[in-house]
């Protein structure tokens, strides 16, 4: 055994034995500066998923390529994480590290309560859950091979069959098991977001790491062609949830945009008519509400098992739907470590309209 991997292992020892916390005691001492200002782009960070942490994986992940060389080169994967973790500590505004250690603690409440129906769902298998023409094109990995499964109707939004249906049925039947729980305990849950009074968050009863690997594997390759001015091939977290449509459901969603970089709309069925979605040309934050150019002006009906797949800024809504109970699937995806921009003029609509 080499000299450099005798001192990794006892390295890895101590962390095992006195904890992470023991290198955070000395966070600026030890090592005083831990990020660079610039990712290293060739870098292939590690896995962190099992870590213990209030954030994502690969939030950390993604944050490795930012590490200084000696950190990223010369020390294993247990203090790398013991920094980053620090780091997010100390620069995270109070109130958002105490709503995330909040919502930590919620999920596993449920989590712990919550037995699920098909145990089969909550790890990726995708091969029963992707038709084979998506699974071929995301395999092959080019653009040649994404073009030749999906469409794009309107600048920006693509849409492709995706899920098998057998996958939907199931994943339907879960939500509605999910739905009986909350109703027989009178669990109080969180919605997936202000403007749906129904539906679940997906990753609040366990499905957090199956969502994961699903924008990871699957969704971050595509958006890494198509969306590379958003931070398609750097998305590192996300939010899933299912939203519900119908008779005693939310009838229709206001226009807005998502709190997202890439969105990905699945509908699930069932039998619906009605609830198209409209499509309104992207903008950002200064723009949002910036006359609709023709050239922008999309309307889309959802078929099962099928996907759409656009910006988060792309200004889009839901009419109403007139029959049945529609249900989609939605993953939010983001960049959580560089969410906020200042150029706009290579995505928003409006931004290059006025630049001509």
């Amino acid at each position: 055994m080499s000299v450099e991997r005798k001192e990794e292992e006892q390295q890895t020892q101590m962390i095992s034995s006195r904890g992470i916390a023991y290198w955070t005691m000395f966070p600026k001492q030890i090592f005083p500066t831990c990020l660079t200002l610039n990712p290293e782009p060739a870098y292939k960070p590690g896995s962190y998923e099992d870590m213990q942490s209030e954030f994502s994986p690969l939030l950390f992940s993604s944050m490795e390529s930012y590490l200084t060389p000696f950190l990223k080169n010369f020390v294993c994967d247990s203090i790398k994480f013991g920094q980053m973790r620090r780091v997010m500590h100390e620069y995270l505004p109070e109130g958002e590290l105490t709503r995330v250690q909040g919502h930590k603690r919620y999920r596993q409440k449920i989590i712990s309560n919550y037995q699920p129906l098909h145990g089969e769902l909550y790890t990726m298998h995708a091969a029963n859950f992707f038709v084979p023409s998506f699974l071929k094109a995301v395999n092959e990995n080019t653009e040649e091979s994404f073009r030749s499964i999906m469409r794009e109707p309107s600048r920006g939004v693509f849409t492709f069959e995706m899920l098998q249906p057998r996958f939907c049925e199931l994943l339907m039947s879960e939500v509605e098991n999910f739905e009986r729980w909350v109703h027989e305990t009178k669990f109080r849950i969180m919605r997936p977001n202000t403007m749906n009074k129904y539906g679940v968050v997906l990753d609040d009863f366990g499905l957090e790491n199956m969502l994961e690997k699903l924008m990871e594997d699957f969704i971050r390759p595509i958006s890494t062609v198509f969306f590379p001015e958003v931070g398609g091939s750097t998305l590192d977290s996300h939010h899933g949830f299912v939203v519900e449509y119908g008779k005693q459901r939310d009838l229709k969603l206001g226009f807005h945009v998502d709190d997202s970089e890439v969105t990905l709309n699945v509908c699930l069925g069932k039998q619906f008519s009605g609830g198209e979605l409209f499509f309104r040309g992207v903008r950002c934050e200064d723009h949002v509400n910036a006359e609709t150019q023709s050239e922008e002006i999309f309307d889309y009906s959802h078929v099962p098992g099928h996907a759409v797949l656009h910006r988060g800024r792309h200004r889009h809504g839901a009419r109403p739907t007139k029959s049945g109970h529609r249900i989609n699937l939605l993953l939010w995806c983001r960049r959580e470590l560089n969410r906020y921009q200042s150029d706009f003029s290579s995505w928003c609509g409006e931004c290059q309209r006025l630049m001509n």
